[in-house]
């Protein structure tokens, strides 16, 4: 049983058995109707979601008018997962995105892993996006005069934070403080009491998810339309924010470039990153694609690129148009327009800022049902997750507990922890498929139509390494020696074992640094999958111990499932048992 979890699945092995019917297990295929324009427009509406309105003020804020820097660092980073993302997608042109690829990649164990971590980018990463759009709704019906009751508008668990924060403050006397949260401190005392318990449920958020759900199972054809015109919509704000904003820049704002230095730059890294998730969720869409081994790269590239252009110019319009001082806001889109007496403007950003969750939603309902169908062909998961609706010709089934698996959660989930966690797994994800990538070109080639260029990395990772050792240490003098040697806080609330576990996962990125660049001297290894791994590993170090314990369980309770079912159902299992006698 040990070696047998990692038996590989060969490219042949995964193309012929979709090809020979195994999709559903009923000779219903998926409806091929997605063009390069379609993937193209889909990597948009995932990426631009609500983050270009909500996440940039504060990244501008931290770093001023060269946080473009950051944004231009983190689109780097994301072409390096992006690039491998699409050799993979075109040497194996199936749904599964990255599961699929560590099947060939890794093996079955490692699939599963990847897999039951996917769930985490796609179906939780949407409970934070379901409760994102219901603040961003009741926000813009308020501006309109309308209101929603504040218990069926937000989420149990966030207002019991709140109200927890709200009562820690008063505690400690800090009525500044306790003043930002108490609204809901009122919303937990007087919401409907079913006992003790006081009843808050996100209705707006199930009624998205619900909504969504339905396009989905409805068809893939209609998903794209409806993917479309609010790609459209967005591009359309966005270009206009962009074009009546550079008639109000004042260039004296762009000095200094970096108020708060590099540091302050690179402070705002994680957000600005997370503002780039979703591309790779088009790659699940591969086996609804017409020519999927040519569009999927394209459509990646295209995406990235586009998204990449209008963040660099949406935070140089905002840091033109006022100081970035003033951008540490949760509107600051409308108050930067706002400030030059555009006001009219601000109905429209709130608007789009709910367009843009939606289509955020709708790519990551599309993905999620795609990632349990394709484990259901391998026998992980039962099989009615691969069965495909006669008529629609989607995964139908999977759709429905994806949209159970969204929209209950959002009811009453603490956003924030949700947050993390799709974080979190989606940099694993891609850590994974750039490490795949130096793995899978040993063991078989394919016929992919897009090869990644190929850079040995022997000798320049080292001086990479170096090089970036030293510019650590001349911007922050004795920065190295502190963080290996001291492990005492500094106002002595924390013991020293605490500091030492804040530390663990960036010890664990730098023993990864230095085997990648060992390995990667005796082996040639390609540069551009090593620099995509370490960049996202070091992303994910940036998350904290508390988000990494949390993902060790999430992955701890996936493995109790694979080795109580998975492990004995597996198709490839069973093909690889030789018959009794």
């Amino acid at each position: 049983m040990p070696t047998n979890i990692f038996r590989k699945k060969s490219i042949e092995k995964i193309v012929a058995d979709s090809k020979s019917g195994l999709d559903d297990g009923h000779g219903i295929s998926l409806n091929k109707v997605l063009t390069v324009r379609d993937l193209t427009a889909l990597g948009i509406a995932a990426v631009i979601g609500a983050g270009i309105f909500s996440t940039v003020g504060q990244a501008c804020f931290d770093g001023g008018p060269g946080v473009i820097v950051l944004f231009i660092i983190c689109a780097i980073a994301c072409g390096f997962a992006a690039l491998c993302y699409a050799e993979f997608a075109s040497r194996i042109p199936m749904s599964g995105s990255a599961y699929t690829y560590s099947y060939a990649a890794f093996g079955e164990i490692i699939a599963w892993i990847i897999g039951w971590d996917l769930v985490m980018e796609y179906a939780v990463g949407n409970i934070t996006v379901a409760i994102s759009w219901s603040g961003n709704l009741t926000s813009f019906l308020h501006n309109i005069g309308l209101k929603i009751p504040g218990f069926l508008s937000n989420s149990f668990f966030d207002v019991k934070s709140s109200n927890a924060k709200y009562l820690d403050l008063v505690a400690k006397h800090d009525l500044k403080g306790a003043a930002d949260l108490a609204d809901m401190h009122q919303l937990w005392v007087n919401a409907p009491h079913i006992g003790s318990l006081p009843v808050i449920l996100n209705i707006p958020a199930l009624a998205i998810t619900t909504f969504i759900t339905y396009l989905v199972y409805i068809g893939i054809s209609e998903s794209r339309k409806a993917s479309n015109l609010m790609v459209a919509f967005k591009l359309l704000v966005v270009v206009a924010v962009i074009a009546i904003g550079f008639c109000y820049v004042n260039p004296a704002n762009w000095t200094p470039f970096m108020p708060n230095k590099f540091a302050g730059v690179m402070k705002g890294v994680s957000a600005v990153f997370f503002a780039y998730i979703g591309f790779d969720a088009i790659s699940t869409t591969a086996e609804e694609c017409k020519n999927p081994q040519r569009d999927l790269p394209r459509g990646m590239f295209y995406s990235l690129i586009i998204c990449t252009a209008l963040y660099v110019l949406v935070a140089l319009v905002l840091t033109g148009m006022v100081h970035y001082s003033k951008l540490n806001t949760a509107d600051f889109l409308a108050n930067a327009f706002n400030e030059r007496g555009l006001n009219f403007l601000g109905g429209i950003i709130a608007l789009s800022a709910i367009v843009a969750t939606t289509s955020v939603l709708l790519v990551f309902q599309i993905g999620q049902p795609r990632i349990w169908m394709s484990m259901s062909r391998d026998g992980l998961l039962p099989p009615r997750f691969s069965r495909l609706h006669p008529k629609f010709q989607t995964p139908s089934f999977a759709t429905i507990i994806t949209g159970l698996v969204v929209g209950i959660p959002a009811l009453f989930l603490d956003s924030e922890i949700a947050t993390a966690l799709c974080s979190i797994g989606t940099l694993f994800a891609f850590v994974l498929v750039c490490g795949g990538i130096l793995i899978l070109p040993k063991a078989e080639k394919g016929n992919g139509k897009f090869t990644l260029p190929y850079i040995n990395g022997k000798f320049i990772i080292p001086v990479l390494l170096i090089v970036a050792v030293g510019f650590t240490q001349w911007q922050a003098p004795g920065f190295f020696s502190n963080f290996f040697l001291n492990y005492s806080d500094g106002d002595a609330t924390h013991s020293a074992t605490h500091v030492f576990m804040e530390k663990l996962p960036y010890f664990v990125f730098a023993l990864l640094v230095l085997a990648i660049a060992v390995a990667g001297y005796f082996k040639n290894f390609s540069l551009i999958p090593v620099l995509g791994l370490m960049s996202c590993f070091y992303l994910m170090t940036e998350l904290g111990t508390t988000n990494w314990l949390r993902f060790l369980i999430w992955l701890l309770i996936g493995l109790v499932i694979y080795f109580t079912y998975g492990v004995k159902k597996s198709k490839l299992a069973k093909e690889s048992t030789p018959p009794a006698g």
